[in-house]
């Protein structure tokens, strides 16, 4: 059975048209309600103005004079990022139209909070339909940032924040971080990793992002990453392609690469020039995946019949953010070059 979740996302608010996902004033409209955009209590008038006015209607005009009247400087900010957004949006008919023209230009003219809403509602629409948790949990990775466990050769993410949150309060909200000033004792907090007892409760506890997802090679969620790395091609591309992990890279013809993140990027490139990469930048390479087209007319023709890998690598301090928008960016397509 179809399985809903992530309602943060405001996937649902969405219009699903044929060719994706087009924004609703209900969607805009949640953006305002989040601690950047609500005036705090010593808001002046005109941020309170602004904020009720485009409450009521969030594509309302914003003149340049109405901005600069804004009295407190982080919230006109925070106002300009916003604006900056909906007139991105309203440039195409999709959230996917738009995401893609994102990183196909010079610059990325988002914050990222922004770009990871975008992210977070493609890759929902990507897996409408499914009922698998490892899927789901798989597809926290293109929006959320993780932190990386490598002991005893299992590789385990969990959400960064999730985390941070526990260290900080021990699970207890403001109760614990006064609990935590007075140097009490807090329990040990323990994330699940998900596996096939504790999986049915994936889309119950989906919004506290407190399950941990095992990415080693072989297992569940290598595999559903590959394929939701998979399904986020077909969205945004338009291609068919295939995704499965791999152990290494053992191909006499291996031209093409593209790092998932930052380190994966680097550590592929020194492979692929056949530099010595020391044991530590190794281990810290996550995963590696192989992505072949079924139409080989997609690619330009060097990579005709050629597979393209895929690497995922934590930064040295064991977090990992994942950038799918290198797929969209740096895939040998046809089209693209």
């Amino acid at each position: 059975m179809a399985q809903d979740f992530w309602a943060s996302s405001g996937f649902r608010l969405l219009e699903h048209r044929d060719g994706g996902l087009a924004p609703t004033d209900g969607w805009l409209a949640r953006f305002l309600e989040r601690d950047e955009l609500l005036p705090p209590e010593e808001a002046g008038p005109r941020e309170r103005e602004l904020h009720q006015r485009l409450s009521a209607a969030p594509r309302a005009n914003v003149t340049p004079e109405e901005l600069a009247a804004i009295e407190d400087d982080d919230a006109r900010e925070n106002w300009e990022h916003f604006l900056r957004f909906r007139e991105r949006l309203a440039r195409f008919a999709t959230l996917e139209e738009a995401y893609v023209d994102l990183y196909l230009g010079e610059t990325v003219d988002l914050a990222p909070f922004f770009v990871d809403a975008l992210a977070q509602a493609i890759v929902r629409a990507a897996l409408e339909g499914i009922d698998d948790p490892w899927l789901a949990r798989a597809g926290e990775l293109f929006f959320r940032r993780q932190r990386v466990s490598t002991e005893g050769g299992q590789v385990l993410a969990v959400d960064a924040t999730t985390v941070e949150m526990y260290a900080e309060t021990g699970g207890f909200g403001n109760v614990g971080r006064l609990l935590r000033r007075q140097n009490a004792e807090m329990p040990a907090v323990k994330m699940d990793v998900l596996n096939h007892e504790n999986a049915p409760f994936y889309f119950m506890r989906d919004e506290l992002y407190g399950f941990a997802i095992d990415l080693t090679m072989g297992r569940e969620g290598s595999r559903a990453l590959a394929e939701v790395l998979a399904r986020w091609v077909r969205r945004l591309l338009g291609v068919d392609v295939t995704i499965e992990p791999v152990t290494q890279v053992v191909d006499e013809r291996w031209r093409w690469h593209v790092g998932l993140d930052q380190d994966s990027t680097a550590i592929l490139n020194a492979l692929y020039r056949g530099e010595n990469v020391d044991a530590e930048e190794t281990q810290r390479l996550l995963g590696l995946f192989r992505l072949e087209f079924a139409d080989p007319g997609d690619v330009v023709a060097e990579m005709a019949g050629r597979p393209v890998y895929l690497g995922l690598a934590c930064r040295p301090d064991r977090t990992l953010k994942m950038k799918p928008h290198n797929l969209v960016a740096n895939l040998p397509l046809a089209r693209v070059q």
